[in-house]
């Protein structure tokens, strides 16, 4: 997966060397200007000295802030060992605090009886805001590294069920074709060589349009009929098939081989033993929806035994749309006075 441009390296230490930067500039950006009817504070006899132990000082919380993210959380507090992080963090301020104090006793003309507790104050409050931003930083980061995570592992495993359903529904659908082939061969074989025509244009677009995550809907309906035009060759007249299939208003993409598996069933479970067989299909798209619509006639006695044997598809074709369409898809099927009737609509925007 390609990294996003904030997430380069060179970035990330820029960002976090202008944060710090930033951090330590406050308590000079937010000083107050000086009133001239105050007496100014001295200035330090030694500035040098002073910007060193300043420096210094920034350095050892920079550094902390670091070894907490970096080597205390992992280590200790991610492994429940409460004790031991407890103890680290207390002996890292006790050592902090007195080394800080050590410096501006030592190297300053500080007297030595300066107040303890305004220093133990200071860098209380200043080593606490350090080490809360510092945990911050580093659980927000876990947290947002473990979603990437996931949602990467859920997104190779949505690809690799997707691979599985479409592969289920080619072979399905190829089977139901070369038996339209021996049909045509037995009873109108004149009929045979325009037939394998449509069923090669047909492979070529199983083997070379459907590895594309979508493709246009135009190239989808054209497969569509396609398949409709051999049913209506094998069948002939037994069958009454209507279909409309209207131009869309504009361009749109779908999903793949996500329409046949409809078609597929009204032809299994619409024909045969059944008097008068009719199958209805319709396809419009207008205004970023696709409707759809797919019904025939059914046998309320032997239906049910077919379900069990090749109902596969229809249970491929909804668990594709939960995946490719969350909450952009409706999808009713209906059985009343003996016509099964699918009713998909898809936002093609969405």
């Amino acid at each position: 997966m390609k990294k996003a441009w904030y997430a380069k390296k060179w970035i990330t230490i820029l960002l976090h060397i202008a944060a710090w930067v930033l951090l330590f500039s406050l308590p000079y950006l937010l000083r107050p200007t000086n009133n001239p009817n105050q007496p100014s504070h001295p200035e330090p006899e030694n500035p040098t000295i002073n910007f060193i132990i300043s420096r210094i000082n920034e350095l050892l919380l920079i550094c902390f802030f670091y070894m907490n993210a970096l080597l205390l959380i992992p280590r200790l507090l991610y492994k429940k060992k409460y004790t031991f992080y407890t103890l680290s963090i207390i002996v890292s301020f006790t050592g902090y605090v007195l080394f800080t104090r050590l410096l501006m006793v030592s190297f300053t003309h500080v007297d030595k009886s300066f107040v303890f507790r305004k220093h133990l104050f200071f860098s209380t409050f200043i080593f606490l805001f350090i080490l809360a931003c510092s945990t911050a930083y580093k659980t927000i980061r876990d947290k947002i590294i473990a979603d990437n995570l996931a949602k990467e592992k859920e997104n190779e495993f949505l690809k690799t069920e997707l691979s599985l359903l479409r592969s289920q529904v080619s072979p399905h659908f190829m089977f139901n074709v070369l038996n339209n082939m021996v049909a045509l061969a037995r009873k109108q074989s004149e009929l045979l060589e325009p037939s394998l025509i449509k069923l090669s244009s047909l492979m070529r677009y199983m083997l070379y349009e459907t590895d594309e995550e979508k493709v246009s809907l135009e190239k989808e309906t054209e497969y569509l009929q396609s398949y409709i035009d051999l049913q209506q060759q094998r069948f002939s007249k037994k069958v009454i098939i209507n279909v409309a299939i209207q131009p869309a208003d504009k361009l749109y993409d779908i999903e793949p081989m996500l329409l046949i598996p409809f078609v597929e069933n009204a032809f299994k479970h619409g024909t045969g033993m059944i008097e008068f067989p009719q199958i209805d299909i319709d396809l419009k798209a207008e205004k970023n929806i696709l409707y759809f619509i797919v019904s025939n006639k059914y046998d309320p006695l032997s239906v049910e035994i077919k379900d069990k044997a090749s109902g596969i598809g229809l249970v491929n074709v909804q668990r594709r749309l939960d995946l490719l369409y969350p909450h952009q898809h409706s999808l009713t099927i209906t059985k009343n006075d003996g016509r099964f009737v699918v009713s998909l609509q898809i936002n093609l925007a969405g």
